[in-house]
């Protein structure tokens, strides 16, 4: 069985990341679990089904943000202590040139890459 990291070809977020429904400006931010220049893995209360889409406005560690089209790749039910409802894997989708060079800036690559 391939595991979920065997299968990255993007660097790896490693600083602090929220994101929240682009232009939903009183939606409570979530933390981003996951996010590469393909995509991201993150928290929601509310059930997405596997592939719609979802704009998503994403907080960068210096206080801007930028919005992105992901479309929904897995979503699973989380336990009832959980801090979210759900886990939601996303798979970036039509982003332009200039929002991946944005978040290029705060991407490393992995450690455990070669």
């Amino acid at each position: 069985m391939t595991s979920h990291i065997d299968r990255r070809s993007f660097p790896r977020l490693h600083a602090p990341l929220y994101s929240r429904p682009a232009r939903m400006k009183l939606g409570e931010k979530k933390q981003v679990l996951d996010v590469s220049l393909g995509g991201a893995r993150i928290y929601s209360d509310e059930a997405q089904d596997v592939g719609s889409r979802l704009d998503l406005e994403l907080f960068l560690p210096d206080g801007s943000s930028l919005e992105c089209t992901a479309r929904i790749v897995w979503a699973v039910k989380l336990p009832k202590d959980a801090v979210a409802r759900f886990e939601v894997g996303l798979s970036f989708i039509d982003v332009p040139e200039a929002t991946l060079e944005r978040l290029k800036t705060v991407l490393v690559a992995d450690e455990t890459e070669s």
